[in-house]
């Protein structure tokens, strides 16, 4: 009796504290770091607009993840070393050579529990609000730690050197986009955001890699006005249109001398004749380029979004795009660029169009050859590769490295496709059915 109660002495109740007060030292170092990698960056931006301290120093704190994950880890280190080593020392005292296996299984219950399991799980369920209560404290701890952390990375990347693995310095840096594009796709895996809404903010961040040559309106598509043509056939044809703005050309469609808007056109006529009484005869002298506004050239490889700000900045909605050696290659507006973001845009005056991608009895889905693959694959979820083509038809002619006849069919990137219509070269119709 008098045996065991020397060894419950004074150093023994100190000694005890002392492993507690590190377990709870390892527990705030575990919990440190699961908050401040998990945290998501954004929002604690917005809680330091809102003047949060705590989530600026957590934004300054993560800003080198490799300097803090290193101060974090030694400290979390020693303090998980030096409880081992006081655990086996009190133990042996106590219980002798069997202390060893005794402290080993109550360290490891304890740590695995309370200074690991615990803290992270509260950590990651709390992640901005845990990274910014316990920043300022990491933030004086990774100052403490900076020279040894530094030798330490030095150290580190010379030995991975020698195994010919390199460290980007610059690898911490976060690759904005991915994350946010990452973040919808699972977002809408998990059902909490809409197709629609993942494609509308999928496509805002695409226009940077997107070019104009990409959704313009082909040249064979356009609708243009002779310069020469009478006046009354002019009118006719602008008000047949179901466009506001048409390219005026003289003699060769390559040659565009302007561009006319219906209410200009209209206006200068109503003008001309001297309102509704006046004579109508009158047009026989109309010239529609005194009306027509310069045409607006931009070359086929402008990106989208520098093509839209473009169009802000001059106020126009309306341009002709060419190749690099001049020539004409079609139109694209403002709008054709707005549905990139929001999905097609239709008013009153749009004709009807027949529909691109239908249903077939058989399972497979009918396409029209000349459906851009990126509309494609935000109709179906799929993902057709358009590095090499825009249109399907074109994707089907690059894979098979020819023009494919009526009935040919081809498989690539795990789906079938089948040539079911074809007039002179062009592919204007198939079926396509995932593999």
């Amino acid at each position: 009796m008098d045996q065991a109660a020397s060894h419950l002495d004074t150093a023994f109740w100190v000694t005890g504290g002392g492993i507690l007060l590190l377990i709870v030292l390892s527990a705030f170092f575990s919990g440190s770091e699961t908050a401040l990698t998990a945290a998501s960056r954004g929002k604690l931006r917005s809680q330091a607009d809102k003047g949060s301290r705590g989530a600026a120093t957590a934004l300054k704190v993560t800003e080198d993840n490799e300097r803090l994950i290193g101060s974090v880890l030694l400290g979390n280190n020693l303090v998980n070393i030096l409880a081992t080593s006081l655990t086996t020392a009190l133990f042996t005292r106590v219980f002798g050579d069997g202390g060893v296996a005794i402290a080993t299984l109550v360290m490891t219950f304890l740590v695995l529990i309370f200074a690991e399991v615990m803290p992270k799980t509260y950590a990651i369920t709390n992640a901005e609000k845990a990274a910014a209560t316990v920043a300022p404290a990491i933030a004086v701890v990774v100052r403490l730690f900076s020279p040894v952390v530094s030798a330490v990375r030095v150290l580190v990347r010379a030995v991975l050197r020698l195994f010919g693995v390199r460290i980007d310095p610059d690898s911490h840096v976060l690759a904005v986009r991915e994350e946010i594009a990452g973040a919808l796709y699972l977002g809408h895996s998990e059902g909490v955001v809409l197709k629609e809404d993942r494609d509308r903010i999928l496509g805002a961040l695409d226009l940077g890699d997107r070019y104009v040559e990409e959704i313009m309106l082909h040249r064979s598509g356009i609708e243009m006005v002779d310069a020469d043509s009478g006046a009354e056939a002019i009118l006719a044809q602008c008000l047949d249109s179901p466009h506001t703005r048409l390219p005026v050309y003289k003699e060769d469609p390559e040659n565009i001398i302007g561009v006319i808007h219906a209410k200009d056109l209209l206006r200068a006529m109503y003008k001309l004749i001297g309102g509704p009484d006046g004579d109508a005869s009158i047009l026989r002298s109309f010239d529609v380029r005194d009306v027509a506004t310069p045409p607006y050239f931009v070359p086929e490889t402008t990106a989208l979004d520098d093509q839209m700000r473009e169009f802000l900045r001059l106020r126009t909605h309306f341009a002709l795009v060419v190749d690099e050696y001049g020539s004409l290659r079609g139109l694209i507006t403002l709008e054709d660029i707005l549905e990139e973001i929001v999905g097609e845009i239709t008013d009153e005056f749009d004709q009807p169009e027949t529909q691109t991608l239908t249903m077939g009895d058989d399972g497979q889905y009918l396409v029209e050859g000349a459906m851009t693959i990126r509309d494609l694959n935000r109709a179906m979820d799929w993902s057709l590769p358009d590095d090499e083509a825009n249109t399907v038809a074109g994707l089907v002619i690059h894979e098979a490295q020819m023009i494919p006849t009526r009935g040919q069919v081809f498989s690539f990137h795990g789906f079938r496709f089948e040539v079911t219509e074809r007039q002179g070269n062009r592919i204007t119709g198939l079926k396509i059915r995932p593999l």
